[in-house]
């Protein structure tokens, strides 16, 4: 099983599917990094020898921002916006949604579970 920045790549996955496993890699990033280190995306991930993982592993580490740093970098924006007040800071403090949806019937994720109202009823 190849571990490449701090995950375990799933067994008996193409290797273009295994490396989206690594938070901040999509498909398209999957493909150039195979694409620049002359990888098979159709091989197998537990087929890997070790020279292929360390060059997927050398690429990832030098050209792409995955893992920890990029979780560290997102949330130090949020923290930005929140700081300097803007709009999307507001609402990124009260925990409702950032860009634009609608918040009267939907938003349940990011607004958590509904609160009941004392003395609100449905009108006849």
């Amino acid at each position: 099983m190849a571990r490449i920045a701090g995950v375990d790549l799933p067994k008996n996955k193409r290797m273009d599917i295994a490396l989206t496993y690594i938070y901040g890699i999509g498909r398209t990033s999957a493909l150039k990094i195979l694409d620049v280190t002359n990888v098979d995306w159709q091989i197998n991930s537990d087929v890997l020898d070790a020279d292929q993982v360390n060059a997927i592993r050398n690429e990832i580490e030098a050209n792409w921002k995955v893992e920890g740093d990029l979780r560290r970098e997102i949330s130090s924006n949020i923290k930005r916006l929140m700081d300097i007040g803007c709009y999307r800071g507001l609402r990124h403090r009260k925990g409702l949604t950032v860009r634009g949806q609608k918040t009267k019937t939907n938003a349940r994720t990011r607004k958590g579970p509904r609160r009941s109202v004392v003395g609100k009823r449905k009108k006849k």
